[in-house]
């Protein structure tokens, strides 16, 4: 029994996790994709009705029979030769994503979370159709390149606009972060510009408090999120020091929502966004299938490593 652990090489959390499985006595085999395919050989025969082989590292063979789960954390893209031509390098690159990436992807083990089940889940749309299916109350949505209709729906009340994807770019060096903000006067007069891609807009829900929701198996921790400033009282982000937090009990309709928005995403774990109304009413923002939890456990105490690692040590797909 051994779990596969993919992350980047700097990363705490997976530390803490290596830790935590180690304490359990489970063989433990950390991996950056990264490595591929210098660091990085898979050598995979298909027997019967899965594969049998191994990945090598320098300082490590692993049996991919031997693995029951697979914790898919941040693996990074593959590094090929500097040699090789744009042609030659997107060709390798291919051939190892249905390759390596396919010989992976097959292993009969439980994943937290299978990178099929990732790509379903990072559509913003797809999540709040199944959120609204589920149960969860989520506020009014425009996804448009339309400037008329973006003035349309601003003017029947408050709006937000957020991004679709990752809040981050690189540019010139420089790394940019997006956070949510609330449309003005002066953004409606001048929509230059967004008829050039999608964007999202969604209805202002008046804030008590905002909340995160890690679910790791069957287990659901609910963090409330209090703001203290202008800034992170639209998007906590901005500011997390600037915060307050403390776990919570979700009300009974919204826990039953959230196992079956996991149910129907088929996640193992997942990250997940509410705002809490003045009435009590907890407003579901979006699912992050392989969003963080650390500083959730830094500032709370909640057990989510000792969670998590329970988990993956169990190993039942």
């Amino acid at each position: 029994m051994s779990v596969l652990i993919l992350a980047e090489d700097i990363d705490a959390t997976a530390d803490q996790v290596v830790r935590a499985l180690g304490e359990r006595g489970v063989d433990v085999h950390r991996v950056n994709t990264a490595w591929f395919p210098a660091r990085l050989r898979l050598s995979a025969r298909l027997r019967g009705d899965c594969w049998s082989g191994t990945l090598r590292t320098p300082s490590r063979v692993i049996d991919l029979e031997s693995v029951t789960a697979v914790w898919y954390r941040t693996p990074r893209a593959y590094q090929f030769p500097p040699e090789l031509s744009p042609a030659e390098r997107a060709h390798a690159n291919l051939e190892a994503k249905y390759g390596l990436g396919g010989v992976l992807s097959s292993l009969p083990v439980l994943w937290v979370n299978h990178p099929a089940r990732l790509a379903d889940a990072a559509y913003k749309p797809v999540q709040l159709v199944a959120a609204r299916r589920c149960g969860l109350t989520v506020p009014d949505t425009l996804i448009t390149q339309d400037p008329v209709a973006v003035r349309e729906f601003a003017a029947q009340g408050r709006t937000v606009t957020k991004i679709l994807g990752a809040n981050t770019i690189g540019e010139q060096g420089v790394r940019k972060v997006a956070f949510t903000r609330v449309i003005d006067e002066a953004d409606l007069a001048d929509l230059r510009g967004i008829d050039v891609t999608t964007h999202l807009f969604q209805r202002w829900v008046p804030k008590a408090y905002e909340a995160r929701v890690i679910v790791i198996g069957e287990q659901i921790t609910a963090t409330a999120i209090h703001a203290s400033t202008a800034e992170n009282y639209v998007d906590w982000r901005s500011d997390y020091d600037g915060c307050t937090y403390e776990l919570v009990d979700p009300p009974a309709d919204v826990v039953t929502g959230v196992r079956e928005l996991m149910r129907v995403l088929d996640l193992r774990y997942a990250a997940l966004d509410f705002v809490i109304s003045p009435d009590g009413c907890w407003h579901h923002l979006e699912i992050n299938a392989g969003g963080q939890y650390g500083w959730i456990e830094d500032k709370t105490g909640a057990p989510l490593t000792d969670q998590l690692a329970d988990l993956l040590a169990k190993g039942v797909p």
